[in-house]
């Protein structure tokens, strides 16, 4: 994964709360149908009235990086199939592009069209803050997805993943595991993404810090910079230089599959393994229970799905359905789920292909 795509943070985290209770909350108690399979977005729940039945149609702007990585892919197909759902919606994406400036322009270019809200997943936060803030305060809502724009004024509402929570979730799994074995001075290894992004730094000390709970802390650490070709080389590296591995937590399922590659290759088996973000493809291994993998954190792209529903209510003037105010929340973060294979079935619906 390239840099731009490996910053889809500068927050992070999973999803119980943002794949279920947070549509649900958009769309009243009845239970909406799975999303987050790249193909596939919540379905609504029965238009009977209330915030399902159909309201002013509102244009819809999307802006978001080029999907050269599952996460990213199944972003963009997430929104496009939620917004399909409401008649009173039309979806109004611009070309999806790594490049900054050419993110700045197609964003210009919804601004121009006048559009009712924009849905903004930037490649940069920092640096796309001020066309946000342009659309702001021409009066056109922007509902920020994942990656924060610094100045508050800049967004309407940010709903994304929590970085910090995805590392205690999985501190908090291989802390416990261990200890529950009885093991002594773990060797528990840590594969980053890119270690310089605050995302990564947000993950690791909440991984850290959990893991801290139980005595333990990481023995090593390296980054494998979000790609599978890293993944695999760094998981060798790692491999040759302990002997002996109780534990080893990789932030990025995408990156994961170099990692598992090079576990089989090396023919590894003495430890167990947490994934991150919650791919289709390591919810199979955690199913399949052959492997090393045996729970991954999530950080889910049915955000995007959510941030339609965001975008759509906040456009009508409506609020969310199941809370007491009037208005949509200005901050929702998501959180992050642990799935084994106790309860992958219950996730796979929502997970994307790396």
């Amino acid at each position: 994964m390239t840099e731009n795509v490996a910053r889809r943070g500068f927050l992070l985290g999973g999803a119980v709360i943002g794949a279920g209770a947070l549509v649900t909350a958009c769309t009243g108690n009845e239970v909406a149908a799975p999303a987050g399979a790249p193909s596939t977005a919540p379905a609504p729940a029965a238009a009977t009235g209330g915030n399902e039945a159909p309201g002013d149609k509102v244009v819809i702007g999307f802006s978001a990086p080029a999907a050269d990585h599952g996460w990213i892919a199944a972003i963009a197909k997430n929104a496009e199939a939620t917004a399909k759902q409401y008649a009173d919606i039309e979806f109004k994406p611009v070309e999806p592009t790594n490049d900054i400036n050419a993110q700045i322009s197609a964003v210009e270019s919804l601004i121009a069209a006048k559009v009712a809200a924009l849905v903004i997943l930037p490649n940069d936060g920092q640096q796309l803050n001020q066309i946000a803030r342009q659309a702001s305060d021409a009066g056109i809502p922007v509902i920020n997805l994942d990656r924060v724009f610094p100045d508050k004024l800049s967004y309407r509402t940010w709903i994304g993943g929590d970085n910090y929570g995805m590392g205690v979730a999985a501190g908090h799994y291989i802390g416990k595991k261990l200890k529950d074995k009885g093991v002594a001075n773990p060797v528990i290894l840590e594969i980053q993404g890119i270690a310089t992004l605050p995302l990564t730094q947000d993950r690791s000390k909440g991984f850290e810090d959990a893991l801290k709970t139980y005595g333990f802390a990481v023995t090593a650490k390296q980054d494998a910079q979000f790609t599978v070709e890293s993944g695999t080389k760094v998981a060798a590296n790692l491999m040759q230089a302990h002997k002996k591995i109780d534990a080893i937590w990789n932030h990025d399922d995408d990156q994961g599959i170099g990692v598992l590659a090079a576990i089989k290759e090396a023919g590894r088996s003495e430890f167990f393994m947490v994934g991150g973000a919650g791919s289709a493809n390591a919810m199979r291994d955690i199913k399949e229970g052959t492997g090393v993998l045996e729970a991954t954190v999530t950080y889910s792209p049915t955000m995007a799905s959510s941030a339609i529903k965001l975008a759509r209510l906040v456009a009508q003037g409506k609020g969310m359905s199941d809370l007491v105010e009037n208005q949509v929340p200005q901050s929702i973060t998501l959180a992050s789920e642990t799935i084994t294979k106790e309860n992958v079935d219950a996730y796979l619906p929502l997970g994307f292909e790396s």
